[in-house]
């Protein structure tokens, strides 16, 4: 893993609600600077926490019934999913260490 995957509304089911490890996604949008400030933070958090998190991507703007369904109304947020159920959610920007100590507590 380690690899950020961009997903949509067809494929979210497979790739976040069925997932076998916790999911972070990050909702979002080309527009959104905050977002821009967001995503080299994933990336990071990806590479290091790859193993044990998947984190994935969703565009808003292309996918609003996602968006819709979790209630999005600010980006970017980022959804943390366990076993299928949303467990978290971060709006806004957040430094990775603060991240990081937030995902952590959604592990094992």
């Amino acid at each position: 893993m380690g690899q950020i995957k961009h997903v949509t509304d067809a494929d979210f089911k497979t790739e976040v609600l069925e997932s076998e490890v916790p999911v972070v996604v990050d909702f979002w949008a080309p527009w959104c600077g905050p977002c821009r400030m967001v995503a080299p933070v994933l990336e990071e958090v990806a590479e290091e926490m790859g193993d044990k998190i998947k984190v994935v991507k969703l565009n808003t703007d292309e996918n609003q019934q996602t968006a819709a369904a979790y209630r999005i109304m600010a980006i970017p947020s980022l959804l943390v999913f366990k076993k299928g159920e949303e467990a978290d959610r971060v709006v806004g920007f957040k430094p990775k260490q603060q991240l990081i100590e937030q995902l952590n507590n959604h592990l094992g």
